[in-house]
């Protein structure tokens, strides 16, 4: 019954995984089954290597003994994963960072108190603590390996993320930058550039489960911010016809989107759309688990689309995606026009103008100029919303033409108050009479999202990771950069506001607990947050890079004190 079911669903691109990823999503679930649930990551059974070859490894797994239900003892799964696999930490091997020093020249020149610089010191040698390269094993037997054999030494993100992230990078370049680690930040680009070359788009993380999605398109960004620094010529030329493939990967096929809006005028919008329609391999379980409450293999092939789409997004997950916010099975990302990836495809566009300029390419600089116009149009034409002085996600609704274009409703948009919708502060998005830096800072103060700590995600406190009550490091950096250069005086002020907020919560947190965070509770000074998938997680890239970048910016002054 659920072959002739399976022939009637949603068609929708899919890439396909390795067969080594499928067979560790089997090891994995053998595991679960073994081990039980307590302390259980699936996302360390797909980060193992082979030992031996894929066929002899399969081979000796399947000639495991197993129960009337088809489990494996907890003796024999031990057995068979110390003979025939790697544990996750073999692939990636610590290295020095070459550009590293512990006191950099310059370092923070606006950091007048001892104890915060010290702190910073203690952030910025995390650096080395978090330096890694593929091992040699990995370039000389990738198939062995779900981790990418990338060239360049790396910047992880700490704990159980064991390889380099997207959208991570950007912030974590950020930090390198304060760190004058420019080598490093350099070394990262060109391993992101490589992806884009074998795929035509940056993959959400390093290893080969992760080619069905990308994630939030911040590499331009981080090319312009090494240039501002560097004057590295060489690197804009390389990196120049990368940018332009993963542009049209955004902005083409199934990530395009017409929208008509009230005057009749078409505008293309971009939303996130994973190339895939099976539980995430590095959350098999936990996907199979929640999608089991649906009743057809069609509406769980759906769900396992929408979660992996959410994980492009990077909100993942959160109930800015889900029609009940209760209810994570109805998560719909792929219905909803996001503000933030269009904020993020706008500043692309800005940059490679940019960029493109720097090395005369006057073809390249007119036709990006003119997407940038057309994009902040159609922004302020389907997402602001004048009455909230926000800029809010639209609801895709099946109501389109038969051209495949939808129709603009205010109805769509939604209304609820979300820290993405703040994100085009960070690309000056004031070209008309009635969009105001000061509209918007009176939004974000009356929104309900500004805390003690920080700026929370949401509003709503559904135990996801991307909601109430936690802050994230990009966001925060995103909204704060943004407002610090918006050109109104009492934007900046509340941006250098919620920078101390959150530096202060950074700092309490790590003196308690000896590290830094990847997400923080930010109803209270010195908390981490929780919620979500996983526990939470230490290191931690971004954190560190935001509070390098903060400092850089705003410094502290010698008698502000960083305690709560």
């Amino acid at each position: 019954m659920n072959m002739i079911k399976a022939e009637t669903c949603k068609k929708g691109h899919v890439i396909p995984t390795t067969p080594l990823v499928i067979f560790l999503e089997r090891v994995q679930e053998s595991a679960l089954q073994a081990y039980g649930h307590k302390g259980f990551d699936p996302k360390l059974f797909v980060d193992m290597s082979l030992r031996k070859n894929l066929s002899e490894t399969v081979e000796a797994f399947n000639k495991l003994p197993r129960t009337v239900n088809g489990s494996i003892s907890v003796d024999d799964l031990d057995g068979f994963i110390g003979n025939y696999l790697g544990v996750a930490d073999e692939d990636l091997v610590y290295v020095e960072p070459v550009d590293y020093v512990a006191e950099p020249e310059g370092f923070l020149p606006k950091v007048k108190n001892s104890e915060v610089r010290a702190w910073a010191l203690e952030v910025h040698s995390l650096w080395k603590n978090l330096s890694r390269k593929v091992s040699d094993h990995v370039l000389e037997k990738p198939e062995l390996y779900t981790l990418l054999p990338l060239k360049n030494p790396v910047i992880i993100p700490g704990s159980r993320f064991k390889e380099v992230y997207y959208w991570d990078s950007y912030w974590v370049i950020r930090g390198l930058l304060a760190s004058k680690m420019y080598e490093t930040a350099k070394g990262i680009v060109t391993n992101l550039v490589s992806l884009i070359d074998e795929f035509g788009y940056v993959l959400n993380g390093a290893r080969a489960y992760y080619s069905n999605r990308s994630q939030p398109p911040v590499l331009a960004a981080m090319i312009v911010d090494i240039y501002n620094r560097t004057s590295d010529l060489d690197l804009v030329r390389r990196s120049l016809p990368a940018l332009l493939k993963e542009y049209h990967f955004w902005n083409s096929g199934i990530h395009k989107v017409t929208i008509q809006d009230a005057q009749g005028s078409h505008h293309s919008l971009s939303r996130y759309y994973a190339m895939w329609n099976k539980p995430r391999p590095e959350s098999s379980t936990i996907d199979s688990e929640t999608a089991s409450k649906l009743p057809n293999i069609c509406e769980k092939r759906e769900l396992y689309r929408e979660l992996a789409s959410a994980a492009e997004s990077g909100w993942d997950f959160s109930s800015r995606w889900m029609r009940n916010e209760s209810d994570l099975t109805t998560t719909s990302t792929t219905s909803i026009l996001p503000v933030d990836l269009n904020a993020f495809l706008l500043k692309m566009e800005l940059d490679i103008a940019f960029l493109a300029n720097i090395i005369g390419e006057s073809s390249t600089i007119t036709c990006f100029t003119e997407a940038s116009q057309n994009r902040q149009k159609a922004m302020n034409c389907i997402f602001w919303n004048g009455e909230m002085g926000q800029w809010l996600d639209y609801w895709l609704t099946d109501n389109n033409t038969s051209e495949g274009i939808y129709k603009w409703k205010d109805l769509h948009q939604n209304k609820k108050s979300f820290a993405s919708n703040f994100v085009p502060l960070w690309t000056e998005n004031f070209s008309s009479d009635n969009i105001t830096p000061q509209k918007v800072v009176q939004s974000l103060q009356s929104s309900g999202l500004l805390q003690p700590a920080g700026i929370a995600m949401t509003l709503s406190n559904t135990g996801q990771q991307w909601d109430f009550p936690n802050g994230w490091p990009p966001l925060e950096h995103i909204i704060i950069e943004g407002l610090a250069r918006s050109g109104l005086e009492e934007a900046r002020a509340l941006a250098k506001d919620i920078a101390v907020r959150w530096l202060r919560t950074n700092y309490v947190t790590y003196k308690k607990t000896g590290a830094m965070h990847e997400k923080y509770d930010v109803t209270k000074c010195g908390a981490y947050g929780g919620g979500g998938e996983y526990v939470p997680q230490t290191g931690f890239g971004w954190a560190n890079g935001v509070v390098l970048a903060l400092l850089e910016e705003f410094g502290w002054h010698e008698d502000l004190k960083i305690d709560c």
